[in-house]
């Protein structure tokens, strides 16, 4: 396994991210509102809400009912739970700076030939800072980084540390329009250390809004000022360090693609909650140094997901 290291475009962010400060701090009106992340360390940028929120939770469950897999006998259902905190502040009265902490669970009910662990888990912990880009105006650039543990038994372990890390530009033309550019990139991850970001989330009025930036772009349409319909995908891809047969030391891959369909209900200004269904797709589990590989049928997955802002 490689070892863990900052990566020189990390590096290279970082030292721009300090010379750029000074200049934030200079400036007679500090950072400029108007940019808020709807999806924990992952990237998902949208117009601010009316409001401002210091603590964000977000948390969510999601059911892969058992399936057949690939070229071999036997079954697979996954489970996944996600739970993750966020508290926003601006240092020195005017820098954005968000800092998270996040938890998942997935749960793996298997009975083909391919062992694999009962359960993959994952910690992490964020900080991220919405900075001017130079002297554009309603130009910004938001770098973020996430110490995260990646195993099968919530332990942590340092071959298992990895610091994924965020970089993008954004551009705010208006208050309806804003574009995203930038690079997502995981050092030590054995596949796609690095992806670019790529969107433009548009909200044409109160009713319609399109967020088409990864990881999770979606469409949503509000019937009434609390119930709204939505589709969205997903790609996500993970790696975990595993044991397995007393071998340890083992990476997991995990990879798949979703798309679905749900309501969103706004219970009050404070609560949201999410109801989905849709499918899963290319939905794969393998181990990196061996050839133990369990590619599931595509199906169906549910998913209840609910935010409180306070």
């Amino acid at each position: 396994m490689k070892s863990s290291r900052i990566s020189f475009i990390g590096l290279v962010v970082y030292i721009f991210v300090l010379g750029v400060l000074a200049e934030a701090f200079a400036a007679p009106g500090g950072i400029a509102p108007g940019i808020r992340e709807q999806e924990q360390l992952t990237g998902v940028v949208t117009p601010q809400e009316e409001e401002e929120f210091v603590n964000e939770v977000d948390t969510y469950a999601r059911y892969m009912p058992s399936r057949k897999v690939d070229a071999q006998a036997g079954k697979v259902a996954i489970v996944e739970t996600n739970a993750g905190y966020a508290y926003n502040l601006k240092a020195f009265g005017k820098l954005p700076i968000e800092l998270s902490v996040q938890s998942e669970y997935v749960g793996i009910n298997n009975s083909t030939v391919v062992k694999l662990p009962a359960h993959l888990t994952a910690v992490s912990t964020g900080i991220e800072v919405t900075l001017p880009f130079f002297t554009l105006e309603k130009t910004y650039i938001r770098f973020g980084v996430s110490p995260s543990y990646y195993t099968d038994n919530w332990s942590a372990e340092s071959s298992a540390f990895r610091i994924p890390i965020l970089t993008y530009l954004i551009y705010q033309p208006n208050e309806k329009l804003t574009f995203v550019l930038g690079v997502s990139e995981r050092p030590d991850f054995y596949n796609e250390e690095v992806s670019p970001i790529v969107g433009v989330i548009y909200k044409p009025n109160d009713k319609l809004a399109f967020n088409l930036v990864p990881p999770r772009p979606n469409i949503t349409y509000m019937l009434n000022n609390k119930l709204g319909v939505f589709v969205e995908g997903a790609l996500a891809y993970d790696e975990y360090e595993v044991t397995q047969n007393g071998q340890k030391g083992l990476i997991l891959m995990y990879e798949k693609k979703r798309l679905g369909t749900g309501l969103k209900y706004k219970v009050n200004r404070f609560i949201q909650a999410w109801v989905t269904v849709g499918g899963v797709f290319n939905q794969t589990l393998q181990y990196r140094d061996s050839t133990g590989k369990v590619k599931m049928d595509n199906g169906f997955y549910s998913e209840v997901r609910l935010r409180a802002r306070f």
